[in-house]
């Protein structure tokens, strides 16, 4: 067995694997595989090789550092094109808890990824710098505090022009990560995929938790409201009028039934003009999606999206000017075989796929 492993790692430097994580390695990086030290740390040449998932070929798909895509692993989002962050914080939820696990989980349920997505006919790993930041250390005894700790590696990755997309947690993080967005682009337009409108005021006295962040965003004025859509919107409600404050803020409302048994690309094509070419940001809660498909969330709500109709909202946002991303609410204590998980991976990878670097046949 010795004699495997030694030798396995002999092969793995000869194809350029590193021997301690067997991640894909830059080649002017060895050591680390965590960026070319010899160009400037703004941006990397357009030539150098990008981080690729490592081929079965060399290294089985269960062996290495258990990370995004299998990719290496660094703590600054410097020279990057985009990055993946994860916050395991879940103490703003108000009914099942468990998001805090969700970073690790969909990592670990992300083995199989390929460098490119053939339905989307989009190359997204060989077109960008990636990689997979550390996760933020959450003080998770106390709401605010991690929240002031969110936006960081946003506001690192917004100095160098890297686009961050953040594994949560619960709802409340998009709030502080709006707030640093705002910093460099002013109020975003938004395309928030969820089974809730999220613009509660408060609940048991808290002003921030998982229901309120858009009340908070809408108040701070982080979003440019014109240019807010909510869709998958469903689920039972306190009155007939739930859906009033949203509409009064001028976000359009696209609820759940008004999605069933039909595409969404028509949909999606209107969300484009809508948007049109300014900044914009997506935040997708898993459990937009039917709890068939996506059980393993807190607020589960039947009569939902479908997967397909949720690759349909993210492909049409191909050719918005996406400035970040958040994928939230998966809990993996409520998803024994890790269905849920899967379906998040998969979808932050679509989202990758739509930066506008990305090549699209």
């Amino acid at each position: 067995m010795l004699q495997l492993l030694v030798s396995g790692c002999a092969r793995g430097l000869r194809a350029g694997v590193g021997v301690r994580g067997l991640l894909p390695l830059h080649p002017a990086s060895p050591a680390t595989g965590l960026g070319n030290p010899g160009l400037s740390p703004s941006r990397q040449a357009s030539n150098t090789p990008r981080n690729q998932p490592p081929k079965a070929d060399f290294v089985a798909r269960s062996v290495g550092i258990c990370s995004m895509m299998r990719l290496p692993v660094q703590a600054s989002p410097e020279g990057l094109d985009a990055a993946f962050i994860g916050v395991p914080l879940d103490i703003g939820t108000s009914n099942r808890p468990g998001a805090r696990c969700s970073p690790r989980k969909i990592k670990s349920e992300r083995e199989l990824q390929l460098p490119a997505s053939a339905t989307a006919t989009a190359t997204a790993m060989p077109d960008l710098f990636l990689i997979q930041l550390s996760n933020i250390t959450s003080d998770l005894h106390h709401n605010q505090d991690p929240c002031r700790a969110t936006p960081q590696p946003q506001q690192r990755g917004i100095r160098t022009r890297c686009v961050t997309y953040t594994k949560g947690g619960d709802h409340t993080i998009t709030y502080p990560i709006l707030q640093a967005m705002s910093e460099k682009h002013g109020p975003v337009g938004l395309v928030h995929v969820d089974a809730h409108m999220d613009t509660a005021d408060k609940a048991l006295g808290e002003k921030l938790y998982h229901g309120s962040p858009f009340r908070r965003c809408v108040e701070e004025g982080l979003l440019d409201c014109k240019r807010v859509v909510q869709i998958g919107i469903r689920g039972s409600s306190l009155t007939l009028d739930t859906y009033s404050y949203s509409r009064s803020q001028g976000f359009r409302v696209v609820l759940a039934e008004d999605c069933w048994l039909k595409s969404l690309v028509p949909l999606m094509g209107e969300v484009r003009q809508q948007m049109g070419g300014k900044p914009i940001y997506i935040s997708f809660d898993i459990d937009s999606l039917d709890p068939a498909y996506a059980p393993g969330t807190g607020t589960p709500e039947i009569a939902g999206l479908t997967p397909s109709q949720a690759l349909e909202i993210i492909r049409g946002c191909q050719g918005l000017n996406v400035v970040g991303c958040d994928l939230v609410e998966v809990s993996p204590p409520y998803d024994p075989f890790g269905n849920t998980a899967l379906l998040a991976a998969n979808l932050l990878f679509e989202m990758l796929c739509v930066l506008p670097k990305v090549t699209v046949v």
